[in-house]
């Protein structure tokens, strides 16, 4: 093997591990009959444990499934995911979890959300303490009809 392959092989493999877009999903769900909003988070895994590494000072942080990092992944949502009511008051959320898939940390929220939807405002800025083209794209299920919205650097807040 000559050393064009070798290098040939080296990028390429690390084309594959690595990725050049930023940005994450979020499903939440209206539950009207439990009267909760069901909130699925869908973001890259080696991102998530580059925010949770730089909020841990530095300290690295490897995300498995049997780790025990849930509480630092909790805190870390608390401060950049928030769902404010029609009134501004914060609304609590319980974290339920996190699932793996492939290169993807999925992380599971249940909001208790009796009152209406209408006026209130969801901050949405997972990871754009690290990436400056950070994109998150929400969805809001069970209205009746689809809504999506784009959170990024310039927008972070948007009135449901």
């Amino acid at each position: 093997m000559n050393r064009f392959q070798v290098v040939l092989i080296f990028l390429l493999s690390t084309a594959f591990q690595r990725h050049d877009f930023h940005t994450s999903l979020t499903e939440i769900q209206v539950n009207a009959k439990e009267k909760t909003l069901e909130v699925t988070l869908r973001v890259f895994t080696d991102d998530l444990e580059k925010a949770l590494t730089k909020a841990a000072s530095g300290q690295k942080i490897r995300l498995a499934v049997d780790d025990k990092n849930d509480p630092a992944i909790e805190r870390y949502v608390r401060q950049h995911f928030l769902l404010t009511n029609a009134k501004g008051e914060r609304k609590a959320f319980r974290y339920l979890g996190k699932e793996f898939e492939s290169d993807a940390t999925w992380l599971y929220l249940e909001i208790p959300f009796a009152e209406t939807l209408t006026g209130a405002k969801l901050q949405n800025d997972v990871l754009c303490d690290l990436f400056d083209d950070q994109t998150n794209l929400v969805n809001l299920l069970g209205i009746g009809e689809r809504k999506s919205f784009i959170f990024n650097q310039k927008t972070k807040v948007h009135v449901l």
